[in-house]
C-alpha cells in the first residue's frame, strides 16, 4: 500500500532547536535545529517506511482566523534569531535529499496538511501525520494516523489513542477544543470547562450542537449558565479549531522521494559540520556502488 508521511516542518524544527543546545558549524552558525530535524526525518523514514514524503511549512497565520479572532496566536514569542536562518538551510537539505516540501504565504501548515491528508486518504492511501499538534487528532480515521513525537513509544496513533488522550472520538475533537479552548493558540474556552468536563459533556450529548439543543439537561446549573453565556464564543472557537479548506493538490509523483544530489549533500553536511552524517553518506554511496559491480 502507498504510504504518505506528512511532516509538520516548523514543529520539528522548533522541537530540535530547543532540545539540542549550542551546536555550531565550523563557521560558527547555529545548526542545532538542522541537526535534530535531519535526525528525526531519517528515523521516521527508517521506522515507518513511507513510499512518499512531504514536509509542510507554515506560511503565516490564516487571514480568516485572524478576522474571526485578532488575538489568535498573538501570545507566541517571536522566533529566536538563531533559528530563523536554519529553516532555509533545512529546505536546502531537503531539496538535495530529494524530499518534497511546501510553503505558501498565508497558509498554515495544519490546513495544508489536512487538505493533502484527506485527498490521499480518499484515494486509498495510508497517511501518517508527524506532529504533536492536537488539532490533527480530528483527522484520525482508518486511513489517517498520527505520529506524536511526545509519545516515546513511536506508535502511530489511531482512534483508540486519540480517545485515551482526549476522552473523545476523533470526530469530536474540534468540539472538545472549542469547549475548553486552546492556550497554545490563545483561544479562550468556556469558564470552568477543562478537558475532562468537555469530554464528559460530549460523552453525554455527542456534539456542541446537541449540547445547546438540550442545555436544560446539563445537571450543574453553574455549568449550564457558563455554557449558555459562552455560546457565541464556542461557535467562534469551532471556526478557529477546525482545519480550514484551502486550495491544494495531491499529485503522488510530486511527493515521491527523488534521487539524492550526493555532491550537494556532501557540501551541505560539510558546511554544517555534521561529520558523522557525512561519513554515513559516503559509506552508503560506496555500498551502493559496490552492489552495482
Amino acid at each position: 500500500m502507498n504510504k504518505l508521511l506528512l511532516i509538520d516542518g516548523h514543529a520539528y524544527a522548533y522541537r530540535s532547536f530547543y532540545a539540542i543546545k549550542e551546536l555550531k558549524s565550523p563557521e560558527g552558525m547555529a545548526v542545532n535545529a538542522i541537526y535534530g530535524f535531519i535526525k528525526a526525518l531519517t528515523k521516521m523514514r527508517s521506522d515507518l517506511g513511507p513510499t512518499h514524503v512531504l514536509v509542510v511549512w507554515d506560511g503565516g497565520l490564516s487571514a480568516e482566523r485572524l478576522k474571526r479572532w485578532p488575538a489568535y496566536k498573538a501570545q507566541r514569542p517571536s522566533m529566536p534569531d538563531d533559528l530563523r536562518p536554519q529553516f532555509e538551510r533545512i529546505r536546502h537539505y531537503l531539496s538535495a535529499a530529494g524530499v518534497a516540501d511546501f510553503c505558501a504565504d498565508g497558509v498554515e501548515a495544519d490546513d495544508h496538511i489536512g487538505c493533502v491528508a484527506r485527498l490521499a486518504a480518499d484515494a486509498g492511501w495510508q497517511v501518517i501525520i508527524a506532529s504533536a499538534d492536537k488539532d490533527f487528532m480530528q483527522l484520525v480515521d482508518d486511513r489517517i494516523g498520527l505520529l506524536n513525537p511526545n509519545d516515546k513509544s513511536g506508535m502511530v496513533w489511531g482512534a483508540e489513542q486519540v480517545r485515551a488522550k482526549s476522552g473523545v472520538n476523533p470526530d469530536q475533537v474540534a468540539d472538545w477544543l472549542a469547549l475548553m479552548g486552546d492556550q497554545v493558540d490563545n483561544i479562550p474556552g468556556v469558564p470552568g470547562v477543562g478537558p475532562k468536563t468537555a469530554a464528559s459533556l460530549l460523552g453525554q450529548f455527542g456534539s456542541v450542537d446537541k449540547i445547546y439543543e438540550r442545555i436544560a439537561e446539563v445537571k450543574s446549573p453553574r455549568l449550564a449558565a457558563a455554557l449558555d453565556a459562552s455560546k457565541p464564543l464556542v461557535y467562534k472557537n469551532l471556526d478557529l479549531v477546525r482545519l480550514q479548506s484551502v486550495p491544494c493538490e495531491f499529485i503522488p509523483d510530486q511527493v515521491k522521494p527523488g534521487a539524492e544530489d550526493t555532491p550537494r549533500l556532501q557540501d551541505l553536511l560539510a558546511q554544517f559540520g555534521f561529520k558523522g552524517m557525512l561519513r554515513e553518506l559516503m559509506e552508503s554511496k560506496t555500498g551502493r556502488l559496490a552492489g552495482l559491480n
